[in-house]
């Protein structure tokens, strides 16, 4: 298993390879962004370890950058901020969990283990590698979504929502399963951050009649054929 970890703290760094190392995973180190993006940017990886408090262009900036550039490796971050809106703003360009420093290492492998299997699931229970529902059609290589022919845009938190309730087809799920499943980390239950994004996704796969998703009274959301 390949893990780039993106880090400008020696301290840090050294902790990280070291630990990791030591449980078997294959460890590459970029202390800034240029590097990453010079050198990294197409190699497969299985997992993205990325500071937010780089020096010159920071994580979050090179979160983006990665998500632009369609790269769909899972994304840990690692900062020392703490604060809800600092998690939501990076789960919302793209990251797939977020983790504050100090840290355990154990938790920092329970983390890992979760999204690479979370990543590996979907995998299996999405075998094609292309699929149709009706005017609605998903490239899972290319990450492509089309309606009436016409390409969607759709940010990778979007894209990631889509695929979730695909993946659940003509089943009802909630919102914190929702929000487990796509945004990785615990939120508040009473964040209306779910509703907000399947409108997002309501308005740019429902349009010309098409109806998809459909909302569960007191409950969550379904997508149906």
């Amino acid at each position: 298993m390949q893990i780039l970890v993106v880090e400008d703290d020696s301290r840090i760094s050294n902790f990280l390879i070291k630990g990791l190392e030591e449980f078997g995973y294959l460890v590459t180190l970029c202390k800034n962004a240029e590097d990453v993006l010079s050198n990294y940017l197409h190699v497969e990886w299985d997992l993205i370890i990325l500071d937010i408090m780089l020096e010159g262009v920071d994580g979050v900036q090179l979160l983006q950058t990665l998500r632009y550039k369609k790269v769909f490796a899972p994304i840990l971050m690692l900062s020392a901020l703490n604060s809800v809106q600092d998690k939501v703003s990076a789960l919302d360009y793209g990251a797939d969990d977020y983790l504050t420093k100090p840290f355990h290492f154990d938790e920092l492998l329970s983390r890992i283990k979760a999204l690479t299997r979370r990543q590996h699931y979907q995998l299996q229970e999405l075998p094609k590698a292309e699929l149709d529902f009706g005017a609605l059609h998903i490239n899972l290589e290319q990450y492509k979504v089309t309606l009436d022919d016409t390409q969607v845009e759709l940010s990778p938190r979007e894209y990631k929502l889509l695929i979730y309730l695909v993946e659940n087809i003509d089943k009802t799920v909630g919102r914190v399963q929702i929000l487990n499943a796509v945004w990785g980390i615990t939120f508040d239950n009473h964040t209306n951050v779910v509703d907000v994004y399947i409108s997002y996704l309501r308005n740019k796969i429902e349009r010309n009649g098409h109806k998809y998703i459909y909302t569960v009274k007191g409950v969550g959301y379904m997508f149906k054929a």
